[in-house]
């Protein structure tokens, strides 16, 4: 074989494994997700299927690996996990990213919701808002999963706030505004994060917890209470976070493909949470739990204390204090018109 001839077998196997590296993914983006949902729930099943959408959809460039039912630790755990690189984002409840992000305990403040109405007025115009805050600390969100409102749920009926002095009550961990709030009410305020909580009710640690009934389900806390109370002490919500960093690291095609295809994920979690939440409720009766309600007597108490501390705490943070008079004004302004309605519709009776 002349030399010539050599030269073309070489040039010719080199522009193979040239197409042949063309035709193959560069290596893969593996972005590692830690979520205290267990698996096989609606949760799990949503997020597993928007992961594969997106390895197909970016032909394997990237891959999302969860790590499922709170094997990773609790939110400060999976943050440390997040700054070293073992883990590139979770699944995070509000208060588990206000180190990073004081702003985002807006919504879960107590008692600064009466309603869904007046979440849904709010959030239609501040989610914008706190995502791009949330991204301007670091992390890549694509909208939130409404929890619905957290109850009282304990082993003894309460009706009014003796009842609840001396109980042990459960307070996420991250979550100070509301433990001051029940500090300044003369409660008992115990901090624990969501993986604790369930021995916590085993072993008497806590009397009192507050959290969605579709919480409740999901992590079996029922099984250790006897009550719940209706009235809607906080709203909840939960949302995935990915540190930018690794993201940004991802081509920007493909960025915007995972920003599409979570941000419908997260849509449909929204709708999909908010009719679980009145099932659940429906299925903790069925299994047992009464429903008891609190003295209204007492609520206007509860509700000053909670706007005095939630005001001083959020200025107290660091956080923006044009973003909480922002949510004061909608609020003000939503009750103002509801009134407004509610005293035609009496006239017209």
């Amino acid at each position: 074989m002349d030399i010539m001839r050599v030269n073309r077998v070489i040039i010719a196997a080199l522009f193979g494994l040239f197409g042949l590296a063309l035709a193959m993914p560069a290596t893969a983006a593996v972005l590692k997700i830690a979520t205290i949902a267990p698996e096989g729930s609606e949760w799990m099943v949503e997020h597993r299927a928007a992961a594969k959408k997106i390895k197909e959809l970016t032909e394997g460039r990237v891959s999302l690996k969860f790590y499922g039912g709170g094997v990773m630790g609790n939110d400060r755990k999976v943050l440390r996990k997040i700054r070293i690189g073992q883990l590139q984002g979770a699944a995070f409840t509000t208060s588990g990213l206000a180190e990073r992000y004081p702003g985002m305990v807006l919504y879960g403040m107590p008692f600064v919701f009466r309603s869904q109405d007046e979440v849904d007025f709010v959030r239609e115009r501040l989610d914008g808002e706190l995502l791009q805050g949330l991204e301007d600390a670091g992390f890549v969100s694509f909208g939130f999963a409404g929890g619905g409102f957290a109850n009282f749920m304990s082993n003894q009926p309460l009706t009014d706030h003796a009842s609840l002095q001396s109980k042990k009550i459960w307070v996420p961990e991250g979550d100070v505004i509301s433990f001051t709030a029940l500090e300044s009410m003369n409660l008992s305020p115990v901090v624990l994060p969501l993986s604790d909580v369930l021995t916590g009710l085993q072993t008497g640690l806590l009397d009192v917890i507050v959290t969605p009934p579709v919480a409740a389900l999901l992590l079996q806390w029922y099984t250790k209470v006897k009550y719940i109370n209706p009235l809607p002490i906080a709203y909840t919500i939960g949302l995935m976070a990915i540190e930018a960093r690794a993201f940004e690291r991802i081509a920007p095609a493909d960025q915007e493909l995972i920003r599409g295809v979570l941000s419908d994920t997260y849509l449909r979690l929204d709708e999909i949470n908010r009719q679980d939440n009145i099932e659940a409720r429906e299925a903790l009766l069925a299994n047992g739990l009464q429903m008891v309600e609190v003295s209204q007597k007492d609520i206007p108490y509860w509700r000053e204390v909670a706007e005095e501390t939630n005001e001083r705490m959020w200025n107290e943070s660091g956080a923006d204090p044009a973003l909480y008079r922002k949510l004061i004004d909608l609020l003000d302004e939503f009750r103002a018109a509801d009134s407004a309605v509610e005293s035609i519709a009496d006239v017209g009776m």
